[in-house]
């Protein structure tokens, strides 16, 4: 991205036609006419006090009919049941305050200056997380941290630089602390921004959050994190800078990992083993891939902070991945871990696009209807660790997806922008028939862009599946015999394809059918799972049925046990152990004497004998194939 004379007289041309346009809004549009006035005093008499104008609380959250757009020029509801700016005292406040100034910054704003401005894609907003190899130097990136209280500077537990605030019992004058707070920020800004910084400030309270529109643009300079937090009267201000994040990744990581058994102390193998599975599970509990170490330390110290039960709000936004991430417990202290929510500007596919567009006001929603540029806020759930979940690698799922109105700030809720089977099927059939233009991380080190030579198309397919295999695992049948099919077809056809030499591109082929084999399995031993809880293809059943479904399960894995992958013949053994181990089962039927069951008590009782004899079969087998791993291994050696 470059900064040429044309491109810079491009943005001011962009960026006035968003003025233009938000002159007939009255939220989100006050946000983007922040820190652009004139070199005057921004806080004055003169300009009524613009940043007052901002309706935090009741506009950034949408209502059931959240695609009906405010009517024009209503200042009159614009003013109602509007919170003082400089008198936030919530949490939940101060976030929706933040949201649009730093939407309106760092991704609107951006995205005026650069027309190459990379989107970011969907996908990528779906877990697991890739780490995306390109960093855009010439976009912002930040840190940010608030607590929802009053801080206390040498017992806090990580570094930063402190702002002042009027205090009268301490005769601190709010001159006093403007003199100082302007130091502080000069001290750690480049020089040839003094200036600017001065004439924007000079005067008025730079801490407080009516300024916090106009200092932005200089905060952004910065390397290290903001702090906000309380002052003497409860109200929320910019209370630090250049604050690090304690990040003690190496403890965390091994703690975390022993109470998985992923670890164990002194095993060495074991460790290495399994050491970058428990990292990336871990950062994606808190909505990161393993990343930069601005996301890394977000991450941890956010880990830290909600053990403490410290009510507290982190956010993150990476020149890499160009997603404001928003980590906050403020919303329930007894999680077991904070809530994870991202907000990108997307471009969305041509038939995702068309969608919103037939939506009720859905082309007002568009950034840039050309580029079909949306911003896109999710938030997601995290999922306990168990080993036997076949899908145990699943940290984190989306659960709510929401447009937002890009001059007003409301949003459009209830959207699949991000788990629509449809478009993923579409997406699939593209890359397949090397149409599908677009790029992807391949085993996390090379980039694939586009799908134009075989070689890409099956180095796409393969990162494609291993992205989306958790939720092909979970698609009903009648879907994902569709896949299946696509798959084999192409694979099949390549293999007779006299235009493609085989041989080069054989290894990509096997990794291919390996991992889609993995995804086969998954399903079946995910049935079984199924099953443990008396659920058969959605429908809820008795005992009978789940010890027989069971055991015809067991009873194909036991003949296709060669070939099954280690990780879904252990969650198998440990779903069976399950099911014979219900207490209720072992109660009214096994420990029961005949001549007191029921003719269907029997049969549930023969059942469990079945059922008994061909896991003691599996792990038999289990075992043999162990002994052969380790006598060739003995024998290599």
């Amino acid at each position: 991205m470059s900064g040429s004379a044309t491109q810079r007289s491009n943005f001011v041309k962009r960026w006035q036609s968003f003025f233009d346009k938000c002159q007939d809004y009255r939220c989100f549009g006050d946000c983007l006419q922040l820190g652009e006035q004139p070199q005057e005093n921004v806080v004055n008499s003169d300009n009524e006090d613009i940043i007052d104008k901002i309706a935090i609380p009741t506009k950034i959250q949408a209502s059931e009919n959240a695609c009906e757009i405010p009517q024009k020029n209503n200042e009159k509801n614009t003013q109602s049941n509007k919170p003082e700016v400089n008198k936030i005292t919530e949490l939940s406040d101060l976030k929706k305050y933040l949201d649009l100034v730093q939407i309106k910054e760092s991704l609107l704003k951006p995205y005026c200056l650069f027309s190459d401005y990379p989107l970011v894609d969907a996908r990528e907003l779906m877990p697991s997380f890739d780490v995306d190899p390109y960093e855009h130097k010439a976009l912002p990136g930040f840190a940010l941290v608030a607590f929802q209280r009053k801080l206390s500077y040498f017992d806090e537990v990580f570094q930063y630089d402190t702002l002042y605030s009027e205090n009268p019992g301490k005769n601190i004058s709010q001159a006093i602390c403007n003199n100082k707070n302007l130091n502080v920020l000069q001290q750690r800004l480049q020089r040839a921004l003094h200036e600017d910084l001065r004439q924007c400030c000079l005067g008025n309270d730079l801490a407080s959050l009516k300024m916090y529109p106009v200092i932005l643009k200089f905060l952004l300079e910065m390397d290290r994190a903001q702090v906000m937090a309380h002052d003497q009267n409860g109200y929320f201000r910019l209370s630090g800078i250049n604050a690090s994040f304690p990040s003690d990744l190496d403890t965390e990581v091994k703690r975390f990992g022993l109470r998985m058994g992923k670890f164990s102390i002194g095993d060495n193998e074991k460790y290495e083993q399994n050491r970058s599975f428990v990292m990336q599970f871990l950062m994606e509990l808190y909505g990161y891939p393993l990343a930069s170490e601005r996301r890394t330390s977000a991450a941890i110290f956010s880990r830290r902070l909600h053990k403490l039960q410290d009510k507290f709000m982190i956010r993150a936004l990476g020149q890499t991945d160009r997603v404001i991430t928003s980590l906050y417990n403020f919303n329930s202290l007894e999680a077991n871990y904070p809530q994870v929510e991202k907000v990108a500007l997307v471009g969305l596919d041509k038939d995702q696009a068309e969608a919103v567009l037939e939506l009720k006001n859905g082309e007002e929603f568009f950034v840039d209807i050309k580029r079909k540029a949306v911003l896109l806020r999710s938030r997601y759930t995290q999922h306990l660790y168990s080993p036997e979940n076949v899908r145990q690698d699943r940290a984190l799922s989306v659960v709510e997806q929401e447009l937002i109105h890009p001059y007003t700030g409301q949003v459009i809720k209830n959207i699949n922008i991000l788990k629509d089977s449809t478009n993923m099927f579409l997406r699939l059939n593209d890359i397949v028939r090397g149409e599908f233009r677009g790029r992807i991380i391949y085993k996390r080190q090379e980039v694939i862009e586009n799908t134009d030579s075989e070689e890409k198309r099956l180095k796409f397919l393969y990162a494609w599946l291993v992205k989306h295999q958790r939720r092909f695992i979970s698609y009903r049948d009648e879907y994902f015999v569709n896949v299946a099919k696509l798959v084999e077809n192409y694979l099949f056809n390549l293999h007779n394809n006299k235009a493609v030499n085989y041989e080069d591109v054989r290894i990509l082929v096997q990794e291919v059918q390996a991992r889609f084999s993995f995804i086969q399995q998954a399903r079946k031993v995910k049935i079984l799972e199924d099953l443990r809880y008396r659920v058969f293809r959605n429908e809820r059943i008795g005992y009978l049925r789940m010890l027989e479904e069971s055991n015809k399960l067991l009873q194909e894995l036991k003949f296709e046990f060669v070939t099954f992958f280690e990780q879904h013949i252990a969650s198998a053994l440990i779903i069976g152990e399950h099911i014979l181990n219900d207490s209720y089962l072992i109660r009214n039927y096994i420990k029961k004497d005949d001549k007191a069951l029921s003719k269907h008590g029997l049969q549930i009782k023969k059942q469990y004998s079945i059922m008994v004899g061909l896991l003691d079969e599996l792990v038999a087998i289990k075992k043999a194939r162990l002994d052969m791993q380790a006598e060739r291994n003995k024998d290599k050696k």
